[in-house]
């Protein structure tokens, strides 16, 4: 299953580090634009330029770890899509050309199923994407990304805490009822 990640599930990093994990795990196979990635890095920037440096490395180091996962743009295919928010079509381009299932954002209402369907496209919240796929795969991922949270903090992170605060409630209750 091929699924084109949004800014908006790419940027925070829990989250963002639970949905490549699974990616990582060969659970689905990501895809983003250069323009979705320079968009979590305008997210990051908005909190300081060293956070917008951050960003920037971690986008470097995640297209390494993918290198076929951006798409390019289509000047073309972008012209003659339509969604509510016309800044959101060149992820809606991006899905198409690089042949994804499905989009994974919180942005409901920018991605209407009726207009998705009408191009074989689905849209799922990740939350509900990564409920649908291996659980003992998941759990596995889940586990790393909270020892890491727990090593670069310096705190006990509780599994469903971390993966709540991660906007991920249902697959922490499910995984740590």
């Amino acid at each position: 299953m091929k699924a084109v990640l949004d800014a908006c599930v790419l940027y925070p990093s829990v989250l963002r580090e639970v949905l490549l994990g699974a990616a990582r795990a060969g659970l689905f196979t990501p895809l983003w634009s250069s323009r979705i990635l320079e968009e979590w890095a305008r997210a990051a920037a908005r909190l300081g330029p060293a956070q917008e440096a951050i960003a920037r490395g971690e986008i470097a180091l995640t297209r390494a770890d993918f290198p076929r996962a951006e798409v390019p743009p289509d000047p073309a295919l972008e012209a003659r899509l339509w969604l509510p928010d016309h800044n959101d079509i060149h992820v809606l381009a991006a899905a198409i050309r690089g042949g994804a299932d499905t989009i994974i954002t919180y942005n409901a209402s920018d991605f209407p199923r009726g207009i998705l369907a009408q191009e074989g496209l689905s849209r799922s919240d990740p939350d509900a994407f990564l409920l649908a796929l291996d659980r003992s795969a998941v759990m596995a991922v889940t586990q790393a990304v909270k020892a890491r949270a727990e090593n670069l903090s310096g705190q006990d992170w509780p599994l469903r805490r971390l993966l709540k605060k991660a906007g991920l409630p249902r697959l922490g209750k499910a995984l740590d009822p």
